[in-house]
């Protein structure tokens, strides 16, 4: 069974989707409906910006959801997925390639999502950090050790790998604890704030009206979301999802193990990047890993 999945923010590099725009009429119209909806043009940033430009949330994310959307897009009928999970934002981007959320709608549910998320970063000075193998239970307990400042694992990546979010103190309290208690790294890392943490929660009240005002259907095949990790096809639990994933941590690696145990032997990774590859070889050794970008 084919798995597709959609990368996340860090993903993005100059040049993404030039390809795509020049040889591909679908992929061109896609792009130039994406400038117009956003208001500036956003592929002038994309293929000729700086690292700097892609930098910035409200245009990273869109960016990357352009990216691996409209390859999902272009790709016809080889585009037959068994199930889809994305990685954060590249949630929203599974929901659109599996029809669950119309292209326009969920480019601008992106949009606003970036700048809600840009303005929390802003009233708040956070923070994440990567550590490095150390048990997922370990990085747990230090992180509810510490009271008086917000640190929570944000990302489960694979066996050995979290991200933690939180204040700027909490993160740097608690990457001295980690390293104390024997992880190999606990490195800051560059990101505009605590993402998947609760100093995101104006953010989430910004973007739960926006998302339960927006019309969802059934996707094609299920989603594996990162709040529930197991597989989704109602409407109604997809956007509770949606929404809960912004202060929420995501949980990849057990996605792709529920993924696996439900019969996924072949993962495509869509869209800029290949981190997701690597991060599924980690979970599950014997699956099939390929990408398209």
């Amino acid at each position: 069974m084919k798995a597709f999945v959609f990368p996340g923010q860090g993903a993005q590099f100059v040049g993404m989707g030039k390809d795509l725009y020049e040889t591909s009429p679908l992929a061109k119209e896609m792009f130039e409906k994406a400038n117009e909806i956003l208001g500036f043009r956003i592929t002038d940033l994309m293929f000729e910006g700086t690292d700097e430009d892609l930098r910035q949330t409200k245009v990273t994310q869109p960016a990357i959801f352009l990216h691996s959307v409209i390859l999902a897009k272009t790709m016809g009928a080889d585009f037959q997925p068994n199930m889809v999970a994305g990685h954060s934002l590249g949630e929203f981007s599974a929901l659109v390639a599996a029809n669950a959320l119309s292209f326009e709608d969920g480019l601008k549910l992106v949009y606003k999502r970036a700048l809600a998320m840009q303005k929390a970063c802003e009233m708040n000075p956070s923070t994440m950090a990567a550590v490095l193998a150390l048990a997922d239970e370990k990085v747990e307990e230090i992180c509810a050790s510490i009271t008086d400042e917000v640190v929570v694992p944000a990302n489960y990546n694979c066996p050995g790998q979290i991200v933690i979010s939180g204040s700027d103190k909490g993160i740097d309290k608690a990457c001295e604890l980690l390293l104390a208690a024997g992880a190999k790294r606990a490195l800051k890392l560059k990101v505009g704030g605590a993402f998947h943490s609760p100093l995101m929660e104006p953010a989430k009240v910004e973007l739960s009206e926006a998302i339960n005002s927006t019309e969802f259907t059934t996707p094609i095949c299920p989603v594996y979301q990162n709040v529930s990790t197991i597989a989704e096809t109602d409407p109604t639990t997809i956007k509770a999802n949606l929404i809960a994933q912004l202060t929420a941590p995501v949980k990849w690696t057990q996605s792709v193990e529920h993924m696996v145990a439900d019969g996924a032997t072949e993962f495509i990774e869509l869209g800029p990047g290949s981190v997701l590859q690597g991060l599924v070889k980690k979970i599950a050794k014997d699956v099939v890993t390929s990408g398209k970008q």
